[in-house]
């Protein structure tokens, strides 16, 4: 999610505009691939983007409206696919600029998917469950026309869930009449939900710490891993990353950073976090998650929200691989500024794609009606991560670019292309 506030001064107001700044590495990108101009016309913006206000009953037997996005970035490869965040900072140039990184990340992955994603304006931590409930409802019946199996699937992102999309789903179904698991992503097992996919974000991160690591020479076994965020990203890649032998020396939450040389507790403090992912408030010698970015160690994995490592910090970062795990953590300035450090950078669009690779899994197996066991995701998403990681590292390495725009270009290159062999450009 945008977060102006949390941004140092020393950041660019473009830099942080998260759609113009998507719109110019797209167009780098393009240029580098050989496309003409009016194919980045073409990519620039998404095809549709629908503006929805609806109505909600709430508790109290008030109405309330709400205003509700759906942006579906480009079609030309398949059905447009993205998550629907709730969140009172929506904007609609922020679902423009995510539904472009979803055609990236399903470009990446060579998923037969373009870009979409949703949100609505909303908090849904000051809601009722009953109130979620009807909103969810009424947003499905406002974006109803343009979404389902072979237009758009939705799936959950900020703030929602599966119970969220199993709301969404019933609803989309009384609709259309008919029985359609394929049209949401991210269910309840029990409703065609895929094995594996609450944990696959995490999972598809580490799959690329190993990867990153192996391209440096790093050993996983004791590398020193800082993880900011505690969510659910956040707190399975620290899980994953201490089973796998490395030592988680910081981890943090929305309240503070904690942060020990000598490697912290991982499953203690899974235990003791709350229901809102959150465990430094049980603890009185915390820093700050400024602080715990500067931190030295070998592995650094932002997994909490845009904008915290900016031209005014990248110079002090002491990390070798840097993983992003969240969407937008790192700016367009400081990412030159880390790459001229030989920081080897692997963007959101590569590293967290793995919760859309294991919607894609979803949605084959709803139109298969055949359901794959935990084990199979879990071989099909590491054999399909590698194969992204090893196509925009060589992509880097042939075109003498960083790692972020070394995957826009393998991202933009599957849309383009299938825009040219359509007759569009």
């Amino acid at each position: 999610m945008t977060n102006l506030q949390s941004v140092s001064a020393g950041t660019t107001a473009e830099d942080l505009d998260v759609f113009t700044s998507t719109q110019s590495i797209i167009q780098e990108a393009l240029s580098k691939l050989g496309f003409s101009n009016e194919m980045y016309e073409l990519l620039k913006e998404p095809l549709r983007v629908l503006t929805v206000r609806f109505p909600v009953r709430m508790d109290d037997g008030s109405v309330q409206v709400f205003t509700g996005y759906r942006a579906q970035h480009n079609d030309a490869v398949g059905p447009t696919k993205g998550g629907i965040r709730l969140h009172p900072d929506v904007t609609e140039d922020e679902i423009k600029a995510l539904s472009i990184w979803m055609s990236i990340k399903c470009g990446i992955a060579d998923l037969p998917y373009g870009g979409g994603k949703g949100g609505i304006v909303c908090d849904p931590r000051q809601m009722s469950f009953a109130e979620i409930e009807r909103l969810s409802r009424a947003y499905v019946r406002a974006i109803s026309q343009i979404v389902g199996p072979a237009k758009d699937i939705p799936a959950p992102d900020v703030f929602s869930n599966s119970q969220n999309m199993a709301w969404m789903l019933d609803e989309y179904s009384r609709i259309r009449e008919f029985d359609s698991p394929g049209f949401i992503t991210g269910k309840p097992i029990v409703l065609g939900g895929s094995k594996g996919r609450e944990k696959a974000t995490a999972r598809g991160v580490v799959i690329c710490i190993e990867q990153a690591a192996a391209a440096r020479g790093i050993e996983i076994q004791n590398a020193r891993v800082i993880v900011q965020g505690f969510g659910n990203a956040g707190s399975y890649v620290a899980q994953f990353m201490h089973e796998s032998g490395a030592k988680v020396v910081g981890i943090s939450d929305a309240y503070g950073a904690l942060y020990n040389p000598d490697g912290l507790d991982i499953p203690e403090l899974l235990e003791q976090r709350d229901s809102f992912g959150t465990v430094t408030k049980l603890f009185k010698n915390t820093i700050t998650n400024k602080e715990l970015l500067e931190q030295e160690c070998d592995i650094l994995v932002p997994a909490a929200i845009e904008n915290q490592i900016t031209q005014e910090n990248a110079h002090r970062i002491r990390a070798r691989v840097l993983v992003e795990a969240a969407n937008g953590p790192t700016t367009t300035a400081a990412t030159k500024i880390l790459d001229e450090n030989n920081v080897l950078i692997v963007p959101d669009v590569l590293g967290n794609s793995g919760g859309v690779v294991v919607s894609y899994f979803e949605w084959v197996q709803n139109n298969q009606g055949f359901y794959w066991t935990e084990d199979e995701v879990d071989a099909r998403l590491v054999e399909l991560m590698r194969r992204s990681f090893d196509s925009v590292y060589q992509t880097a390495r042939r075109y003498k670019v960083d790692m972020r725009l070394a995957a826009y270009m393998v991202g933009v290159r599957r849309v383009a292309e299938s825009a040219r062999w359509r007759g569009w450009v």
